[in-house]
């Protein structure tokens, strides 16, 4: 069996060219004689892969240099945690819940302090953005708290929250370079790399240096403290190489496609194929708000389970795999990262519209 088209939420697809270079290079990585797993963390060689990766991500975002980049172990999970131990001074911080993950994050900072939920669009199964221009942010919070792209429920902030002058903290980990982003109007913008960068097991974390401290919250780890590896380039321990330099290929593959700019044109255009389908589609529907759709997970429903059920079974069989929806949300859902082909997507809708007329 060749490629599929993987719809899969993340783990998710990654360019063929980079798959292919990377198993060019398994055995002899750029005549070290041996491969990038097997390399110490600390050698020429390496040092190298991880300068340069980081370097084709400050171009790709224009990451300004009062900016520290990170590349950290723990997946954005860990973030949740990581962020109110570095950044909760007052012990107050303020989140908008727009989706399961924003939910976990907002849970885990209650540990830590006073999380206020802002906030949230939990009343309509998450299926649009709340009005965030004018929030009752408490005056000593210490910031505010986003997920940008909810990858579950297809939604996505197209306007900043006013934050009142707070820092901004944003997960972006499903929507992470797929357009051009405005550095500057964040405190900390981080994601798992998963979705759109890489392989799982790493989490880039972008963050402003005034934010990097030493007063952290009593007994956060040596490991949860951003002055740790800020200081240590991310090299304070064995960090995740292999990731580190499938990602840096990404970013140059990324940088080739002609970058952010280009890339959110493609991904509009992708995007556009499937939604306009969705809306004229007797058979299939969005569940998200038009305006505050996506452009990397579109979640959809026939509204009856059973064919739910049959349209991803003959899918998958047709060469269209993940396209099951959230167990939390059901129906069905296709991510269509920067990896994705617009044929992939092409394809889809072709599919799609064959199984309505055969179900109608």
């Amino acid at each position: 069996m060749g490629r599929v088209y993987n719809f899969s939420a993340g783990p998710a697809v990654l360019p063929e060219e980079v798959l292919k270079e990377a198993a060019a290079e398994m055995l002899d990585y750029n005549g070290s004689g041996m491969s990038v797993m097997e390399m110490s963390h600390r050698s020429k060689v390496f040092d190298e892969i991880i300068k340069t990766a980081e370097q084709d991500l400050r171009d790709l975002m224009n990451i300004p240099d009062n900016y520290k980049v990170l590349f950290l172990q723990g997946g954005a999970s860990q973030q949740f945690a990581m962020i109110p131990m570095n950044l909760m001074k007052n012990k107050k911080a303020a989140y908008i819940v727009t989706g399961q993950w924003a939910k976990k994050a907002y849970q885990e900072a209650k540990k830590y302090g006073d999380a206020v939920e802002v906030a949230s669009s939990a009343d309509k199964t998450f299926s649009y953005i709340p009005d965030c221009s004018d929030l009752d942010i408490p005056e000593d919070a210490d910031y505010v708290y986003i997920c940008e792209n909810n990858t579950i429920y297809g939604t996505k902030f197209k306007e900043l929250p006013n934050t009142k002058g707070k820092t901004l903290v944003a997960d972006v980990s499903s929507c992470f370079l797929s357009e051009p982003v405005d550095v500057t109007k964040y405190g900390v913008i981080y994601g798992g790399v998963q979705k759109n960068v890489g392989p799982a097991g790493m989490v880039i974390v972008i963050i402003r240096e005034d934010l990097i401290t030493e007063d952290v919250l009593p007994g956060t780890p040596t490991m949860l403290t951003y002055k740790t590896h800020a200081d240590a380039d991310s090299l304070y321990n064995t960090p995740p190489c292999y990731n580190i330099y499938i990602c840096g290929k990404v970013f140059k593959w990324l940088k080739k496609m002609g970058g952010l700019e280009k890339m959110k044109e493609i991904n509009e255009k992708k995007a556009k194929i499937l939604y306009d389908f969705l809306d004229e589609s007797k058979l299939f529907k969005g569940t998200v708000v038009p305006k505050d759709r996506s452009l990397m997970n579109v979640p959809f429903v026939t509204g009856n389970e059973e064919l739910d059920a049959k349209f991803v079974k003959e899918a998958k069989a047709a060469g269209f795999e993940n396209l099951k929806g959230h167990r939390t949300v059901g129906g069905m859902r296709a991510s269509i990262y920067n990896a994705m082909p617009i044929e992939g997507v092409e394809k889809l809708v072709e599919f799609m519209k064959k199984f309505e007329a055969e179900n109608m």
